[in-house]
Parts: C-alpha cells; structure tokens; sequence
C-alpha cells in the first residue's frame, strides 16, 4: 500500500464510523449539541498553554498573548456564541402549503437536519481558530467531525489530536494529522461536507476532489484586501489602524490588508503616518518576542523575493522600522515594508503577499481605485476609510467581497452574530452565527396532505375534461 492508499484507508474507516453512529443516534438533541460545545471549550481552556507553547513553537517565535488572543480566545468565543444561541435555530419552521390544497388541511414546514459528518482542513496561519471556529456551527448543527491540521504546525496538530482524543469518542470528533498525501486522501472522502481553509490555488484542488463525489464544500480562501482611504478620513487614525492591523502575525491573515488606496496628495502622509506607528509597537525587530516570524523559509523566501522583484523594476520600498541584521532574518523577522508604485504586472501585485509587507497605491478619484479593485479577483475583505456617508454607500454599492469593516481592518472576521467567508476566488459558503449553523443544516422541506383530496370530484385526474382543461386555462394570468 502507498502512503495515499493507508492514509485514505485510515480515514476511510473514521468516516464510516461516524456515519454509522450518526444513523442509529436519529435525531440529535439540544442537550447532546450543548455537551459536545462545551466539551471542546472546556478541552480549549484546559489545554490553553500547551497549545499556545505549540503555535510559538511551530512559528519559531510567535508571541504567546496572541495565539492566546487570535486561535484560542477565538476559538472559545465561537463555540459559545453556537452554544448560547443554537437552540434558538434549532425548530421546525412552518411554511405555506400548497393551494388549494391548504383549504383541506394541508400542511407545510421545514426540517433543519444535521447533514452528518464533515471533514474540516485547517490552515498553519491561524491553526486553531480555523478548526474550532467551524467546528462550533458543525456542532451546533448536530454533526459529527473530523479534524486535518495543517502539517505546517505540526506541533500544533501534535496537541489537538491528543486534546481531542482525550476528550471526544472518535465517532463524534476525531483527528488526522500527516502531510500533503494525507490531505489528498482526506479531501477526496466522500464527507456529507467539506470545509477548507487555505490558498486560492489549493482551494481549487481541494473542490475538485470533493467534486468527486459531489460534496459540498465551504471554502474560506484570501485574496489581495483592498483598503481605500476616502479624502474625508483621518489619515493618523486610518494609518494607525491599518498599522495595527497589518502588524497582526505580520500579515499571515487571510483578511490582512494587502493594498491601501490613498488619496495621491495625502500619500507621504500616509506613509510617514504608518511608519511612526509601526515603529511604536516594534522599536526592534531582531529578538523581539513581539514580533511573529514567517512561519517557514519556504514563506520568508517567497514575501522577500516579491519584496526584491518589486524594488528592482522601480518600485520605492520603505522601511517601516530598522531592517534588522543577518540575525534577525536567520529568526524570519523583518519589519513591514510599505512598496510604492509597484508595476501592476510585478509578483507582489499579482499575489497575495500574506507576510510582512503592504502594497500602497495613489489615486486622483476614488472611481478609479474602485475599477481597479474590482478588474481583480473578489477579495475576503474589503477596507473603507472616511467619514462621508454617500461615498461609503457608494464604495459598498460598487465593490463585492466577502466582509467588510470600515474605518477599521479585521474586525468584522470577530463578529459571531454574521456569517464569515468570501465569494468567488476568496471562497463560497461560511461560518459563525444562525447562517453557519445554516451552511452545515439539511433544510428538509416536509409536506403533509390533509384527511380530504379533492382531485377527483374536481375533475384533476384522467381522463381529464374540457372543462379541466380551461380551468387552467383561466389559472394563466400575468
């Protein structure tokens, strides 16, 4: 056997299962969706240290308070907004029966059934969040799971395998972990759904395998998040937001901004602005346990290499804080480079940098910003600055992505009440709040006739009549 065949094997055999407890629990309760919310949280704050020690870890480097704050905290936060509302979801819904069928005791509703087991493919960037934030809509919806880590944190995995197995029987949550041949075989089960997380590229891959078998997916991708800076906003405050944002895991966020749109004579301002904030939070950036690594070579490599391209065909990059020394590259930590005029054909225009550097972008109407963001791929995120009303509906009128915060970056990725994910390249489908408990739901549609059919006495049933025929007839009406 190859390693594919004993890997898909192996998953294989979780798979069925979990689908074969699923059929013989039927219906899944209130209280069993509320154990399995509150056994994972419970797994999360026991094991709260041992996981952030596992990020730090498998990042060379990545501060404790924000693994803390970003996976674990998020992570917790998620699967209690699902337990404290789910129930709420959880009901039958009538719906209008079918004429004139209804006058005779016909009835109609609609069924949320839980779709059974769903596999989720987590991401190395924010390795625990995007396995337990989908998970808490899985669970709330009364399904069962298994979990693929990214093999780019397999420290993290490591620790979420055996947190998982201590805590849940298999048939209810289970855990692979392995490289990219037991991430083939796992996207190519035939899951009752499939959530990735991930590249644009990769997302590709994996619906194409889930296409297989016909699995829906949930696909939560990137994309270059465009930030537009409207003439009436505060630029000290957009730069400092933006700063702060960009500077979170050093821009290894799906919804991290990747170019900011600046009004062309506000543009020095804006990047002096940005430089003296960054430089705030990071006065060092060689050693400083506050600053988060690339996650790999591989990843340092690929952003200094759009760096480099993008200097060497002319564009001006400027340094938001000391570049360090031969030291503070070997730890992968460099300061955010901010790249001016960058050729539009150049690699970091092209891509999704997801690292430390940010592309910025003059405009002389904000018209013209917008018909270059939207000659691009739809984003995960979209970024409005300003204080005018009718241009903020304008930009929200004319741009698509998957979320947006305005006069701010990242935030709107918290709320728990609205539904996260993207559209087109950026992905389809989402998590968090009543529409994630939806997305992971079979919405049965039920109909129930009443104790009379009229059909007959009506003439409905062959051999059919003239004047069958012209009571339809007379149903044509505009």
């Amino acid at each position: 056997m190859t390693s594919h065949e004993t890997a898909s094997a192996a998953i294989a055999g979780i798979l069925a299962a979990q689908r074969a407890a699923f059929i013989a629990e039927g219906a899944v309760t209130a209280e069993v969706r509320r154990g399995r919310l509150q056994r994972a949280i419970d797994a999360l704050v026991a094991n709260n240290d041992a996981l952030c020690e596992a990020m730090r870890d498998d990042f060379g480097g990545r501060p404790l308070v924000f693994s803390m704050m970003n996976d674990v905290l998020g992570a917790i936060a998620s699967l209690k907004a699902a337990r404290d509302h789910f129930e709420a979801w959880m009901g039958d819904q009538p719906r209008a029966s079918v004429a004139p069928f209804d006058n005779f005791g016909a009835t109609a509703w609609l069924r949320l059934q839980p779709k059974g087991s769903i596999g989720v493919i987590g991401t190395w960037n924010a390795p625990l969040f995007t396995l337990f934030a989908p998970l808490a809509s899985i669970f709330a919806a009364g399904n069962r799971a298994v979990l693929k880590p990214s093999e780019l944190a397999p420290r993290t995995a490591e620790v979420v395998a055996r947190m998982v197995g201590a805590t849940f029987d298999p048939t209810e949550l289970a855990v692979v972990t392995g490289g990219p041949e037991v991430a083939a075989a796992f996207s190519a089960q035939p899951w009752d759904h499939l959530v990735f997380t991930g590249s644009t590229t990769v997302g590709r891959q994996v619906m194409k395998a889930a296409a297989e078998h016909l699995v829906p997916v949930t696909l939560e991708l990137g994309g270059k998040s465009p930030v537009l800076i409207g003439r009436s906003a505060d630029i000290a405050n957009a730069a400092e937001r933006i700063a702060v944002g960009k500077a979170q895991n050093s821009g290894q966020l799906c919804v991290s901004p990747d170019t900011v749109w600046v009004p062309e004579e506000r543009l020095d301002a804006f990047v002096e602005a940005v430089r003296g904030v960054y430089a705030g939070l990071y006065p060092t950036i060689a050693g400083n346990p506050d600053v988060t690594p690339a996650v790999n070579d591989r990843h340092f490599a690929r952003v200094e290499s759009y760096v480099a391209e993008a200097g060497a065909r002319g564009a001006r990059v400027v340094m938001a804080g000391e570049f360090p020394s031969a030291i503070g590259t070997a730890q992968r930590r460099v300061p955010l480079r901010l790249i001016l005029n960058a050729p539009a054909d150049a690699e970091i225009s092209r891509q999704e940098i997801f690292g430390a550097a940010m592309l910025i972008r003059p405009y002389r109407e904000l018209r013209d910003a917008v018909a270059a963001i939207n000659a691009g791929e739809r984003p995960l995120a979209l970024y409005y600055f300003g204080n005018d009303a009718a241009e903020q509906a304008w930009v929200l009128d004319h741009t698509l992505s998957g979320g947006v915060a305005v006069n701010d970056v990242l935030m709107h990725a918290a709320l728990h009440d609205a539904p996260f994910g993207g559209v087109g390249a950026s992905g389809m489908g989402h998590y968090h709040g009543r529409e994630g408990f939806l997305e992971f739901s079979h919405l049965r549609s039920v109909y129930q006739a009443g104790s009379h059919d009229p059909r007959r006495e009506w003439g409905m049933l062959p051999p059919y009549s003239e004047a069958f025929g012209q009571m339809l007839r007379a149903a044509l009406t505009p």
